[in-house]
């Protein structure tokens, strides 16, 4: 009786020390990580970064804006897709394949946001939102210049608002974090998390969807649709009159 208790004993103090030992050195493990990425992404901001947005983030007159303040959801969103590091200097950057993997994305993240700060990346599912309040959230807030189904559209001085149809749900997410361009931040006191989750989901429903009156112009609706088919059906029918009329 006395060894079943003693090991009873044994058992309970060995869980205890488990307990209290196990979450210390998990804590320790992930902290190194992090720190072992800020290290990786500082050689990777100096190597490609440093000459644009200086030493310390505070950017370089004529070439590169600070980052201080921008987070890691700027960074995902400029470096992912492929807009940095820039080529040359235009009216605004261009999407291209990105230069970076993600692993190299994350690190220039974790520094950016170790010794600047700023908006973090969203967690969880970023369609988790009400289609139909996307939607109205949408043509509010972005189909201005993005269009009403995500096309894009021209800008002023040479610039552009791209097509969204193949943004990821994170790009779209961090792109309302940051304001890249010409586009305005949408902090979480203007459009909340859970409403920003309904415009991604919002976007990517209407950019999976076929349009359902077959090759539609835009999708902006059976006006602008109609108004075609009227202009191109009185331009061929004043053709055939025309036409018949020499022919005569």
């Amino acid at each position: 009786m006395t060894n079943v208790a003693g090991l009873m004993a044994a058992l309970v103090l060995t869980g205890v020390g488990y307990s209290a030992l196990a979450p210390a050195n998990a804590a320790d493990e992930d902290s190194d990580i992090q720190a072992s990425a800020v290290v990786e992404g500082q050689a990777l901001y100096e190597n490609s970064c440093i000459t644009c947005h200086g030493s310390n983030l505070e950017g370089v007159e004529n070439r590169g804006p600070s980052l201080i303040g921008v987070g890691e959801a700027a960074v995902y969103f400029q470096v992912h897709t492929g807009r940095m590091p820039l080529v040359r200097q235009e009216a605004q950057a261009a999407q291209k394949p990105a230069v970076f993997t993600d692993e190299e994305i994350d690190q220039l993240m974790a520094y950016v946001q170790a010794n600047g700060g700023g908006p973090t990346l969203p967690s969880g599912d970023l369609r988790a939102g009400d289609v139909a309040e996307g939607g109205e959230l949408f043509r509010l807030n972005c189909s201005q210049c993005h269009n009403f189904t995500g096309q894009g559209g021209a800008l002023s001085s040479g610039k552009a608002a791209p097509s969204l149809h193949d943004a990821n749900d994170l790009e779209i997410y961090t792109a309302m974090l940051s304001g890249p361009e010409n586009m305005p931040v949408f902090g979480d006191n203007q459009i909340t998390p859970e409403q920003k989750r309904a415009i991604v989901n919002y976007v990517q429903t209407m950019g999976a969807q076929a349009d359902p009156g077959g090759a539609g112009i835009g999708r902006a609706g059976p006006v602008s649709e109609g108004l075609v088919i009227w202009t191109v059906g009185i331009g061929a029918l004043l053709f055939g009159v025309f036409w018949m009329g020499t022919k005569a």
